[in-house]
């Protein structure tokens, strides 16, 4: 089933605490596909914003009173996820700097020690590893 057949089969606008609820759940799972069928579902609820008549934008203004409490929820948890990538990500990248280390150590590259009296005669760690003046 396509992505486009899966979001027409999904009624045309779900409640909002039945999308942060499902959201949710996707996030939990990292459903990715899923994910990004409720982000295409919600730029077409926002798109549509200028055309609902004024009982529809009632409606929506009373399901996202609704969906405060869980929305709000998710917030936090999107903020968890984000910052769990970020600290993936840095993890990735000194893993990355120690194999290029060990590679070139294994190519009789400069060792610690000597990057260490490199150093000291130059003026401190921070100056050779950062590159300050």
């Amino acid at each position: 089933m396509s992505e486009m057949q899966t979001i027409e089969a999904r009624p045309a606008n779900p409640e909002l605490k039945e999308l942060v609820v499902e959201a949710s759940r996707a996030l939990a799972r990292l459903d990715a596909r899923r994910l990004e069928e409720l982000a295409l579902s919600c730029q077409a609820l926002s798109r549509d914003l200028e055309t609902l008549k004024p009982e529809e934008r009632r409606d929506l203004a009373r399901q996202a009173h609704e969906a405060g409490t869980d929305m709000a929820v998710y917030a936090r948890v999107l903020d968890a996820t984000r910052a769990n990538r970020n600290v993936m990500r840095r993890l990735q990248e000194l893993r990355a700097v120690r194999l290029e280390y060990s590679e070139r150590q294994a190519r009789g590259g400069a060792t610690a020690e000597t990057q260490s009296a490199e150093s000291g005669r130059w003026g401190g760690e921070a100056e050779v590893a950062h590159g300050h003046d």
